[in-house]
């Protein structure tokens, strides 16, 4: 009988995005066995814009804590923290925030921009050097500089700048580190010719405000009170969804992660960025062992979800319905039939799909417009993976997300890149297993899992046209 009542060893892993703060438990098969959902009203800063409520944030990671802590069935070995991105917390001496944790999607002053990019070599060069397009508040070492030239009283104070999954490890073990996927997402500091911060990093004083970086795998003694555990550094989420796929399978890959964006990671591509990339929305991340990542990226998640609307309100249809539409390969073939081909003007496809300009009456259905638009969207989609694709020895396409459970994208997809194979991939809650995955060692006397992430298979054979 005794032996019921002995308590599971679990990780605790938050996984904080945009809108939703999850904690989930994980058992040592890599099984959910806990979770809690929270949503926080956002609050705003000084000038008025929204941002994330860090006190909230802070508060509500303590509170579940202890209630797990305080759950006998329960034996938590480690934790460990995954969040969006271009995220940073300041804080002083005593480890207290110093200013509000600014929204990546506040307006940057463009005088300050023009000012930045002339001080180090142009936007063209710069965004080169550091694998990051020019994005405002989304490159987080722009906010920095920002920080120092408005509010230089502030920044004396400044002890550290922490991204936002070292300041969530912070506030549990009492130590302050930098990690490399999260200083490697077009944060503009780091830079991937030199694998060093960048010059200006150090010429501005910036350095001194970082962190030392510590290595992804690293774990530390927590300051928290409760049992004896160990607490991870953090991670950039898109970094975190990548690591279970690196574990499982040593083939080259390209992982298609769908979501608002599409992101193509290919982590078998080291080749420096071209202007011409970077124009087109490529950057690169650096991966849990400091390798970078090529990518480039869609907004097809946003583009199908408007134009689902437009769909739906011109035929009276349901827009739930569509996601579960069977492929037709004679739509398709009759479509393609049909099609003229539009001179490209390039940049443009990255933006939008041609079907946002596409007249609706054309159309005898909504099933048939449904088939175009999925067909807009995959040859979008097929531009962006092609960039990070090219001159690589990748074999396979993971999809993961939102379209992998979509049989028309997949299946328009495969036959896209009939020399590859495509297969849809699904795991429960790829970030948050990922940073659990990449402290293993801290908490689980199991080897690493190898049947976490289900595959079906896409081929390219069964299409005719």
């Amino acid at each position: 009988m005794g032996q019921q009542n002995k308590p599971v060893p679990v990780i605790a892993i938050f996984d904080v995005g945009k809108t939703n703060k999850k904690l989930f438990l994980f058992n040592e098969q890599y099984q959910i066995v806990f979770e809690r959902t929270g949503r926080f009203t956002e609050t705003v800063d000084e000038d008025g814009d929204p941002c994330e409520n860090l006190e909230s944030l802070r508060l509500s990671i303590f509170d579940s804590l202890r209630e797990v802590f305080k759950n006998e069935q329960f034996e938590v070995k480690s934790i460990n923290f995954t969040t969006y991105g271009a995220s940073l917390v300041y804080i002083d001496k005593d480890g207290q925030p110093l200013a509000p944790l600014y929204n990546y999607l506040k307006p940057y002053p463009e005088a300050l921009k023009s000012q930045f990019y002339a001080g180090f070599g142009g936007e063209e060069a710069f965004s080169n050097t550091t694998a990051s397009p020019v994005l405002g508040s989304l490159n987080s070492g722009l906010q920095l500089y920002r920080m120092k030239h408005e509010k230089p009283e502030l920044f004396k104070q400044i002890r550290y700048a922490l991204h936002l999954p070292q300041y969530l490890s912070y506030l549990i073990s009492g130590a302050l580190y930098s990690d490399l996927t999260s200083i490697g997402c077009h944060t503009a500091l780091w830079n991937f010719k030199t694998q060093d911060y960048h010059e200006w990093v150090k010429a501005e004083g910036i350095l001194d405000k970082l962190a030392p970086i510590a290595p992804s795998d690293h774990v530390m003694p927590a300051a928290f009170p409760g049992n004896n555990y160990a607490v991870g550094i953090g991670f950039h989420d898109s970094s975190a969804a990548l690591i279970p796929y690196l574990i499982n399978f040593q083939e080259p890959f390209i992982l298609l992660s769908t979501g608002t964006w599409c992101i193509s990671l290919n982590p078998f591509n080291s080749t420096p960025l071209t202007v011409e990339e970077l124009k087109n929305d490529c950057l690169c991340y650096l991966q849990f062992e400091g390798k970078p990542v090529k990518a480039s990226r869609v907004f097809a998640g946003y583009e199908h979800e408007q134009q689902v609307k437009r769909i739906a309100a011109h035929f009276g249809g349901d827009v739930i319905s569509y996601r579960n539409a069977v492929y037709d390969p004679g739509i398709i073939e009759m479509l393609r039939k049909d099609d003229k081909p539009e001179p490209e003007s390039g940049s443009e496809t990255i933006r939008e799909s041609r079907f946002s300009k596409r007249n609706l009456s054309g159309y005898a259905t909504d099933l048939i417009a449904y088939h175009q638009l999925m067909l807009d969207l995959v040859d979008q989609q097929c531009q962006a993976t092609q960039r990070v694709l090219k001159g690589t020895k990748v074999k396979r396409i993971f999809v993961d997300g939102g379209f992998s459970k979509n049989a028309i994208f997949m299946n328009l997809l495969s036959a896209s890149f009939p020399e590859l194979e495509v297969f849809a991939a699904s795991m429960a809650q790829a970030t948050a297993v990922g940073a659990a995955l990449a402290i293993h060692k801290s908490w689980n006397t199991k080897p690493l899992p190898n049947d976490i992430i289900q595959l079906k298979f896409y081929s390219a054979a069964q299409h005719h046209y």
